[in-house]
């Protein structure tokens, strides 16, 4: 949640991805784990965001990412980044986007989010 802060701030802002989540770690006092895990989510996606915004846009071709809102479009990058990298199981990827869609996303987003990490993950 942390890193969807983060990246959603920075996206709408347009404000240094690095910088919003230094701001928001500063503001509470989150565990060390808790702070590295999400530093290394916005630095690997922010250096990646080119690529996963092309498998978003190769996941669901009607739907690129430029015309998304704001929340989708992270969460899509937070767990596809999470899948490329292979250190969370896909299950739990997907879920926890999932989550987080109906958490914060409009009423259908998590069936979104869902159909296309699904592709993601038959792929």
């Amino acid at each position: 949640m942390l890193a969807l802060q983060a990246l959603y701030e920075a996206d709408v802002a347009r404000r240094a991805a690095d910088a919003v989540l230094q701001r928001h770690l500063a503001e509470l006092d989150h565990p060390a784990p808790l702070r590295q895990y999400a530093a290394e989510l916005v630095n690997g996606i922010m250096q990646e965001r080119e690529a996963l915004d092309q498998l978003i846009s190769a996941l669901a071709p009607e739907f690129p990412p430029e015309h998304l809102s704001p929340i989708d479009r992270n969460i899509l990058r937070i767990a596809l980044y999470e899948m490329r990298r292979g250190e969370v199981p896909l299950k739990v990827a997907i879920s926890e986007a999932v989550n987080l869609a109906k958490a914060f996303g409009s009423e259908s987003s998590f069936r979104f989010v869902n159909g296309v990490l699904g592709a993601a993950a038959r792929q």
